[in-house]
């Protein structure tokens, strides 16, 4: 607030912190799951000691985390705690860089995303079945299709990836590579720039990721990810050329 003492505001967004943890607090000492209604504000008040306004303000900061969600006229309700605020903090992020390369902050995201999806092969290779393989068959099949007449596929992509981990049985896995391709498509959107100027390559890439798997052959499954990810990073450097 405007010509509030700087004190007065620390202490402020300090408290709001700490009831903010209270209230998460009392969401897991309670076992309440996502959808579940929360105590009333009045109840929170009594619970937790603090004013209407306090507990207010710490809803709200949660509901921007996914944490709760705020139904007006019905109440309170436990969030999907989901990676919606990660996915839009990651886009501003990119898109508000001030030496205005975004190219650079894109790198930054592909390098993560490169170094989670080349540990995790690793484990897939032991794990995929024979089922899942023939699942992702089917889909580099499809891009192949695409790739002939030249046309981008990054539903077909995304797809390909999520079906990759699935054996892993890992919920965060596909929640974290969705929210990193999120942004990657968000921010060549904003920007204008292709989905993919190259599907045929990048069917191939894709394709030889299947061919080392179904042949059992981990360090060629685990080169086929870094060649397809040392090329996406070169065709998103291109771009910004």
């Amino acid at each position: 607030m405007p010509g509030q003492p700087r004190n007065s505001r620390t202490s402020e967004e300090s408290r709001n912190s700490r009831i903010q943890r209270q209230i998460m607090q009392l969401i897991i000492d309670r076992r309440l799951q996502a959808g579940t209604l929360l105590p009333t504000e009045a109840e929170l008040m009594d619970d937790l000691r603090v004013s209407r306004n306090s507990v207010r303000e710490a809803l709200k900061a949660l509901q921007a985390l996914d944490i709760v969600e705020i139904r007006h006229g019905y109440g309170t309700y436990v969030g999907e705690a989901s990676l919606t605020p990660l996915i839009d903090g990651l886009t501003f992020r990119t898109l508000a860089r001030h030496d205005h390369d975004d190219s650079g902050a894109l790198s930054e995201i592909l390098q993560v995303r490169e170094v989670l999806e080349e540990g995790l092969i690793r484990r897939v290779a032991a794990t995929v079945t024979e089922a899942e393989l023939d699942r992702l068959e089917v889909v580099v099949s499809r891009m192949e299709a695409a790739g002939r007449v030249g046309r981008a596929f990054p539903d077909l992509d995304r797809e390909f990836h999520e079906l990759l981990y699935a054996s892993l049985g890992n919920d965060l896995v596909p929640q974290l590579l969705a929210a990193f391709w999120t942004v990657f498509r968000r921010v060549n959107g904003a920007r204008g720039r292709p989905d993919d100027p190259s599907p045929s390559l990048t069917a191939r890439w894709h394709r030889d990721i299947v061919t080392a798997l179904r042949a059992g052959d981990v360090e060629g499954a685990q080169r086929a990810m870094t060649v397809h990810f040392r090329g996406i990073a070169a065709r998103a450097g291109q771009r910004a050329e």
